[in-house]
């Protein structure tokens, strides 16, 4: 019987992240999805949706959350950090290692990509797979804006982004982050079994970062998917993904039983 909790769960900054974790086999260890969103969004979104399902369907738990300042997790945007949403990822990745999930797959989105790329570089041993979606591998460094608004940026402390999805302030903070996470360090980590989709219409986070990340990253099983009709959300695509990116977790799982 399927079991669906909300969870509330203490990081290393003294506050909570509050997400949902689904698991059909309550006796029987199973692999763990776990869903990592985007700037802006939250964990009950479209693709986020999917996956769950897709997990379902698989006998496999799924695992959703609200990174610090977004949903129902604790922070404002302002507290936006590179580091905190690490900190976010392993608050739950240790949740679902204590509910005795030993094999963990992580799944991120745009800002969320970039969280899960590094957290798999940094650990490695944790993780056994990732899949990506439109991921915004230099997410600290901002490169779209130009000298003069970086600048005013750091002299006022806050930042304004607008599009078409988002209306929100980040604090300076947030960039100052960007030496501590190179992308050049990025690449040469990166060595986890990862599946890479991009849309070649995205005008957000433009395609062109993920094929430099796979052309330069050290991982032996990398593969990419350019989606020529995507945008940046790729929702009308969202089945596909989930699809595509659990068919390739359990290609990871099957190699690892060979």
């Amino acid at each position: 019987m399927k079991t669906e909790e909300i969870i509330s769960l203490p990081t290393a900054i003294q506050q909570s992240i509050r997400g949902i974790y689904a698991n059909e086999k309550l006796a029987t260890p199973t692999p763990a999805v776990i869903f990592a969103h985007g700037l802006g969004s939250t964990r009950g979104g479209e693709k986020a949706t999917a996956i769950a399902d897709e997990c379902a369907r698989r006998g496999w738990a799924f695992a959703a959350f609200d990174f610090h300042g977004h949903g129902e997790s604790d922070g404002t945007m302002l507290d936006l950090r590179g580091s905190r949403l690490l900190d976010d990822l392993d608050a739950m990745t240790q949740f679902l290692q204590e509910r005795g999930h030993q094999t963990i797959f992580l799944i991120g989105s745009s800002m969320g990509g970039w969280a899960t790329t590094w957290f798999a570089a940094l650990h490695p041993t944790s993780i056994k797979a990732c899949a990506l979606i439109a991921p915004s591998f230099r997410f600290l460094e901002w490169r779209r804006l130009n000298e003069a608004t970086r600048k005013q940026w750091q002299t006022n402390g806050r930042l304004r982004i607008v599009n078409e999805w988002i209306d929100l302030e980040l604090e300076y903070g947030l960039h100052a982050e960007a030496n501590d996470y190179p992308f050049a360090n990025l690449c040469e980590r990166f060595a986890t079994p990862c599946l890479l989709f991009h849309g070649m219409q995205d005008d957000t986070v433009p395609y062109a970062g993920s094929i430099e990340f796979a052309e330069q990253c050290a991982a032996a099983d990398l593969r990419l998917y350019l989606i020529k009709n995507g945008d940046h959300r790729l929702n009308t695509h969202k089945e596909f993904l989930a699809r595509a990116a659990c068919d390739f977790f359990q290609e990871t799982l099957a190699e690892s039983w060979d």
